[in-house]
């Protein structure tokens, strides 16, 4: 890793224009937000200066302060559209801290929709970037489930193989999937970045990335009706491991 300001912002966005699941950030999952379990992970694992919660919304600022996370700005309604990337929001938020004296030498996203992401996860990351030389940033991966092998590109009643690739003897989309080579599919729980591959590159990423092998259900992505039945299936089945949360529930006030 290359020498520069040692310090980690934790960065969890949460935007309120949920489509598939409205208010899916803070819709109660056993008794708690289910942004909540993000910011307890991260105050948890002792390792960030800052957890911040970049939201555009009033009441989920104060759902997140209420959990001990830091609202210090709202995120401007044009970068919080279903549409907007992440850069936009991750540079506006960096800027603003550097504008009022608050600079950090790496960041951490951590999106609320990982809310069996444990502190042990976000220290287990935070050591293998770490550990590695010459990387801009470090991503959470899991091996995937549908490989890019067997998927088609149709245009009318014709289809070709989105990779026309692999012995023509043995087509990859007519081999069994132990065939075929092992393929990653990133998930939405956590990535580490240098503050410099925003403020130099305008990107969250860099151009050299490093996997971070997530376990079990720790990349497990909240995004779907399907998906939020399932979450609280495998809690209640004690199937898998909440962050632990001291704060009593949030309650509206009148």
């Amino acid at each position: 890793m290359p020498e520069k300001q040692n310090t980690i912002l934790a960065l969890i966005p949460a935007r309120s224009g949920s489509k598939r699941v409205p208010d899916k950030n803070i819709r109660s999952l056993a008794g708690h937000p289910l942004i909540a379990y993000s910011i307890a992970a991260a105050l948890q694992s002792k390792i960030f200066k800052t957890v911040i919660v970049s939201t555009d919304s009033e009441r989920y600022a104060d759902i997140a302060r209420h959990y001990g996370a830091e609202v210090p700005f709202l995120r401007p309604a044009k970068i919080a559209g279903d549409t907007s990337p992440d850069i936009e929001w991750v540079e506006y938020t960096l800027n603003q801290l550097r504008n009022s004296g608050q600079d950090y030498g790496y960041f951490s996203i951590l999106r609320p929709t990982s809310p069996f992401r444990l502190p042990d996860t976000i220290r287990r990351a935070w050591h293998e970037f770490q550990a590695q030389e010459g990387v801009d940033s470090l991503r959470a991966v899991e091996k995937c489930q549908q490989h890019p092998g067997k998927m088609w590109v149709v245009r009318g009643n014709r289809m070709m193989p989105l990779l026309p690739i692999g012995p023509a003897e043995q087509p990859w989309h007519s081999s069994q999937y132990q065939a075929l080579p092992e393929v990653y599919v990133q998930n939405a729980s956590l990535e580490i970045a240098g503050t410099d591959v925003v403020f130099e590159e305008r990107t969250i990423a860099g151009n050299i990335l490093m996997p971070f092998f997530t376990k079990e259900f720790e990349g497990f992505d909240v995004n779907s009706n399907y998906d939020w039945d399932l979450a609280e299936h495998l809690v209640k089945t004690d199937q898998v491991k909440l962050p632990a949360i001291p704060q009593s529930p949030y309650t509206i006030q009148e």
